[in-house]
């Protein structure tokens, strides 16, 4: 049982930044905006957590770092291709190799630093329950978090009347703006909401993860994040499933290792990559599945009647 629990913390830990950084994507998709920069905001947000924390002391005002630096890179993308009406596909793809640059650069200074950790936080008697206390009461604070603001995306998206003008900005932008809705602030809005959720995601990186600055530590989970948005059909509870899935095939690398199992470290690593590759191969055999939730606008401009 120790064994066990072990690993499913280490599933749990591996998984929360795929959750949050695909939910927030999820938001901007459904808006019709498509934001491939996911993995450039990553690791702004885990270079910019990291260093707020080491020069504050506070792993909380390196949580609040990496959120505001995600949600500023957001706004970038968001300039470029709402107000300036740039390519999407391109511009983030360009903000990816962006952040890679400029988090190298800011980080260099950092480089073999001891981390600070965020604590978990542990909720008294709850923690205590064998097996259940440590895997759901004796966490961090952006596991919990991650819980919630899928929560409130559900919400938000099927219960609220602003979730609903969002979703119908996604589906048809020109159908939207003629009811009165503002296509343009609602794209921004949604884009930077998922700009703070992938910012956050990198804090949970080099704050709880890993607790130390590594170049490109991120390792491609904002490209996954972006394949479990389609995994999940936009829905947002399918997204949890999915970052879990995926957070436990990363984590059986690590495992097989340790119990000795004759495979290459190599295969092992490429595991998490493939399992997307062939997630993404099934999912499109199924023409119906992937069309039934896909926004009708998704990457498409918008330029509203002047």
């Amino acid at each position: 049982m120790g064994i066990v629990e072990a690993i499913l913390l280490s599933v749990i830990t591996a998984a929360t930044p795929l959750v949050l950084a695909a939910v927030g994507e999820l938001v901007a998709e459904r808006s019709g905006v498509l934001n491939l920069g996911v993995e450039g905001m990553m690791i702004m947000g885990a270079v910019s957590a990291f260093a707020a924390t080491q020069l504050s002391g506070s792993p909380y005002v390196g949580l609040l770092a990496g959120i505001a630096c995600g949600a500023l890179f957001s706004l970038l993308f968001a300039f470029l291709t709402l107000t300036l009406v740039a390519n999407q596909v391109a511009t983030g793809l360009a903000l990816t190799l962006l952040g890679l640059g400029v988090s190298g650069m800011v980080g260099e200074s950092f480089l073999g630093m001891q981390g600070i950790k965020l604590q978990p936080i542990v909720i008294p008697l709850l923690s205590q329950v064998p097996f259940l206390g440590p895997l759901l009461f004796r966490q961090d604070t952006i596991f919990y978090l991650s819980i919630a603001v899928v929560a409130g995306v559900h919400w938000f998206l099927f219960r609220s009347r602003a979730g609903l003008k969002l979703r119908a900005v996604g589906d048809s932008h020109a159908s939207a703006h003629a009811l009165g809705v503002d296509v343009i602030k609602t794209r921004y809005l949604a884009v930077l909401f998922g700009g703070a959720c992938a910012g956050l995601a990198g804090a949970q990186l080099s704050l709880v993860y890993t607790p130390q600055w590594v170049e490109n530590m991120s390792a491609g989970r904002g490209w996954i994040a972006l394949a479990l948005v389609v995994f999940a059909s936009w829905r947002p509870w399918r997204v949890v499933a999915g970052g879990y899935l995926f957070g436990a095939v990363s984590i059986s690398q690590l495992h097989a290792q340790a119990f000795g199992i004759g495979i290459p470290s190599q295969f092992l690593s490429s595991l998490p990559y493939v399992a997307t590759i062939v997630v993404l191969i099934l999912i499109s055999h199924n023409r119906r599945m992937t069309l039934i939730n896909t926004p009708a606008s998704l990457g498409k401009p918008f330029v509203p009647d002047r």
